[in-house]
């Protein structure tokens, strides 16, 4: 495994390159590092050049220095792989690297052939609001107004921070305030209408008791996706790829591979 760094969008990237033949690229959730993705890496490495990286703003990537929306993901990814002249590859992509690849393939003119897609437990499709997140929100909107008053903010400085932190989930309580405004614009974005424009093989792999990413946002991705197919697996949650390692790798396998 040889372990890398270099400058794309004025961000210092890590990230490792393993194996050799044909190309794939693992782009990791929210929170993650490659670390969490280093079973998946070796095994496909067996049989193909893998490449992983931590994200903006986790592992030893830096963080931006303005929130990104999902756009600006995309982009980063698309000059990570420009400029490793990567003609053609396939793409894997958990939770919120799933978001990215659905964009992704939105994308007029790339200057690089994707071949097949992977999604494990893909972010993308919102949901309606319930009842109670609905009060959660107007009540954090109405708080929120309230802590940026003046006064407010020059007698509780920190009031306003915390008053998000309770309010939020883990994932966005251990995240800093750029990456907190970051994941806010991302978890907005419903990429229904653009999961038809996806006109390559499409690998779907959801656990069945994922609460992160529902197994229904699954089954509506087959449903949208024209050349989609989801493998299920029952008391598994949001890290398939983690608990289930001997079944999960050899379906990516036969899928990359084609059976080979």
């Amino acid at each position: 495994m040889i372990k890398i760094e270099k400058n794309i969008c004025n961000l210092k990237v890590n990230y490792i390159k393993k194996g050799s033949g044909k190309n794939v690229l693992i782009i990791p959730g929210w929170g993650t590092t490659i670390n969490v993705y280093n079973t998946l890496i070796s095994s496909i490495s067996e049989y193909a050049n893998v490449y992983c990286l931590d994200m903006p703003g986790f592992g030893n990537t830096s963080e931006p220095s303005t929130p990104w929306g999902l756009n600006e993901y995309v982009d980063f990814i698309i000059k990570f792989i420009e400029s490793e002249k990567i003609d053609k590859l396939d793409v894997i992509g958990h939770s919120n690297g799933g978001r990215i690849i659905i964009r992704m393939m939105n994308k007029a003119n790339l200057n690089f052939k994707v071949e097949k897609i992977i999604l494990i437990g893909s972010a993308g499709i919102v949901h309606k609001k319930t009842f109670k997140q609905k009060v959660q929100i107007i009540t954090f909107k109405i708080g929120k107004k309230v802590l940026n008053l003046k006064l407010v903010k020059k007698v509780f400085p920190n009031s306003l921070e915390n008053f998000k932190k309770k309010f939020g989930s883990d994932d966005y309580k251990n995240a800093s305030p750029i990456m907190r405004s970051s994941m806010v614009k991302l978890i907005n974005e419903d990429l229904k209408e653009e999961l038809p424009n996806i006109k390559v093989p499409t690998l779907l792999l959801w656990g069945q008791m994922d609460d992160a990413t529902p197994l229904e946002d699954g089954k509506i991705m087959e449903s949208l996706i024209p050349d989609a197919g989801l493998v299920s697996f029952d008391g598994c949650s949001h890290y398939v790829f983690l608990e289930r390692v001997a079944h999960v790798n050899a379906v990516i396998k036969n899928f990359l591979t084609g059976g080979k």
